[in-house]
């Protein structure tokens, strides 16, 4: 796609360019409109053609005002004036100006109110103001846009410390009926001018392209009546402008720096970023308003890609991007071994049912979490965590029968859920459970205290939004903090079993894999501290499970100690899942046999017939 548009926009400008050095010039009296009698006039033309030629000589002024109306020029303010260039070459791409100066807030600017800059652009040595005798619509005109956004606030919920009465009574019911706007300033702009657009149908450009190509003033046609002429188009780029580096204008806000940049740009460039960039502010306009947009989000995704590629050195850049396809295949690979894994498994030794039932409950957590926290999360990522939820829980039933049992009289709930064997266990079975019960009283004993001191911690000295936001914080932070203590119990039953032969070495090793790719987006990628030390933790239990596996060898080409048959039962099963190609021996011999005999009778009597 992106080559098809590279090829057309090469080809498709040197054409371009060669029908607007052909383009024929406004035969109407400057500055009327005037069109041939007898000729159709078109409101919207259809063609539109360059009114100046290649390499003219520009003079450019521009006024900042809060007033979309602009009076004379020599009534305007002399601080108003941020830029004034002469002898600006249109189409030459090696002339290039700078400008930095500071310039004042007005006051209805802080009241919400929006600030304009006025670009006024001549041919050197024309009239640039309207409202001067001399003024010529074909040799200058003005263009105006905002310097200022209205951006949606992004609603912030209010805090309290849970045990603070006197902040429970000063706390107000959160309802905002509809999006908060609110004024937005960035200092950096680039003014940008785009020399060859060619001669395009003016219907149907791009309305990204199209807001930014001013025409004559006049209205003028040509001979047919249908086609008009159009300025040097000047695009406002404001694409690399980040919302995390703009500034709220308020009462407290007096003055602001402005750099601008002019430079010439071509075509391929203005028509990307216009079109993404008004792509960005349409999603966001439509999450303000509470409408939903592709992907679920709000149009800030774009926004971190941009300041990522602003604020990351390019060869890092270009090593996460492929750590990053790694990581998909790898995750993939994990999730195929490990549920292949569960599918060929018989029995329960090594298992820990407990560890299973954990990673439910912390996945659940953090699903809750996501669901409380981040009204914006993407689909994507609450669907991928949905369904490790779903794949946890499956391998609940494949290790234990779950079933709804009356509860025994008194019982307040009629019902409840136990969890079953599925067969009589066999000792090395019974051990495993033996194993897994030790490792998770050793386990409470560490985890129990430590979640009751961080949950008294963040009680105390943090604030929350209500009981159950502070349950599942609270949760979600011993989760990141200490959640790869549900490893240690089947580390401990690979050390009383002296043997490893039960685990689904290969999903463990892509799992392993794809931590070290977590370890390097811990330093590349902005994440909270807790979810960074947790990318750190695992890389401890896997250093512990290597070490298990060079004590505890396994040959997978045999039948180990647990009846697992490694790959030579994969193979036999493959082998006994063939369809059959003949009828087995016990069939096939007395067929054999009784087709002998015959020929034997008929050759007999052949011979006594001959006789």
């Amino acid at each position: 796609m992106f080559v098809n548009f590279a090829i057309k926009q090469v080809t498709g400008g040197i054409q371009q360019q060669k029908q607007a050095d052909n383009a024929p010039l406004p035969t109407v009296t400057p500055g009327t409109g005037q069109q041939p009698s007898g000729s159709p006039h078109s409101a919207v033309p259809n063609m539109i053609m360059p009114l100046w030629q290649q390499n003219t000589s520009m003079d450019i002024n521009m006024y900042v005002s809060p007033s979309f109306a602009m009076p004379a020029l020599s009534q305007m303010p002399a601080d108003s004036l941020v830029l004034q260039e002469r002898n600006y070459h249109y189409g030459d791409w090696s002339d290039k100006r700078q400008v930095q100066t500071t310039i004042a807030i007005p006051r209805s600017v802080q009241e919400n109110g929006t600030l304009w800059a006025h670009i006024y652009i001549s041919q050197s040595g024309s009239v640039m103001d309207p409202t001067q005798p001399g003024y010529d619509s074909f040799k200058a005109y003005r263009v105006t846009r905002p310097l200022t956004n209205y951006l949606a606030k992004k609603k912030v919920h209010k805090t309290r410390n849970l045990l603070d009465s006197s902040d429970a009574e000063d706390q107000a019911v959160d309802v905002i009926s509809g999006p908060t706007i609110s004024n937005y300033y960035h200092p950096n702009f680039t003014l940008s001018i785009i020399p060859n657009i060619g001669t395009p149908v003016y219907p149907q450009m791009h309305p990204a392209m199209r807001q930014f190509v001013s025409l004559e003033s006049t209205g003028a046609r040509d001979d047919s009546g249908q086609n008009a002429w159009y300025y040097p188009v000047l695009y406002l780029n404001t694409f690399w402008q980040l919302r995390s580096q703009m500034t709220e204008l308020n009462s407290t806000v007096t003055e602001m720096p402005l750099n601008l940049d002019l430079q010439t740009d071509p075509n391929w460039k203005f028509s990307i970023l216009a079109s993404m960039d008004e792509g960005m502010k349409e999603n966001a306009r439509k999450s303000a308003r509470g409408e939903t947009t592709a992907g679920g989000g709000d149009g800030s995704e774009l926004e971190m890609i941009k300041e990522v590629l602003l604020d990351t050195n390019m060869y890092l850049l270009g090593i996460t991007g492929f750590v990053s396809i790694l990581h998909m295949i790898f995750e993939m690979l994990a999730f195929k071994n490990d549920v292949s894994h569960w599918r060929k498994k018989k029995d329960n030794i090594g298992t820990s049912v407990r560890t299973i039932l954990a990673n439910v409950f912390m996945q659940s957590v953090i699903f809750l979490y996501l669901m409380d926290n981040n009204e914006n999360t993407s689909w994507m990522i609450l669907f991928g965590q949905g369904m490790g939820i779903a794949i946890e829980a499956w391998k609940v039933t494949k290790a234990v029968d779950v079933r709804v049992r009356a509860a025994p009289e008194g019982s307040l709930i009629p019902y409840r859920v136990v969890f079953e064997d599925k067969h009589k266990l066999s000792d090395v079975e019974k051990k495993t459970q033996e194993y897994d019960e030790i490792a998770f009283r050793y386990l409470y004993m560490v985890a129990v205290p430590l979640l009751l001191a961080y949950a008294g911690y963040s009680l105390v000295y943090e604030t929350h939004k209500s009981w159950y936001s502070f349950i599942i914080a609270t949760l979600v932070g011993s989760v990141y903090a200490y959640g790869f203590l549900m490893m240690v119990p089947s580390l401990y039953i690979n050390y009383r079993l002296k043997s490893v032969a039960h685990m689904p070495a290969k999903a463990m090793t892509y799992k392993f894999l794809n931590t070290f790719i977590d370890d390097l987006f811990a330093f590349t990628i902005k994440m909270p501290t807790l979810h960074r030390l947790a990318t750190l933790r695992d890389d401890v239990i896997f250093f512990v499970y290597l070490y298990q596996a060079w004590a505890y060898k396994v040959d997978h080409t045999r039948v180990n100690e647990f009846g697992q048959g490694g790959d030579d039962e994969e193979v036999e099963e493959k082998k006994a899942a063939q369809p059959l190609k003949s009828a087995p021996e016990e069939d096939v011999t007395p067929v054999k046999a009784e087709a002998s005999s015959s020929d034997a009778q008929s050759k007999a009597g052949a011979s006594r017939k001959r006789k």
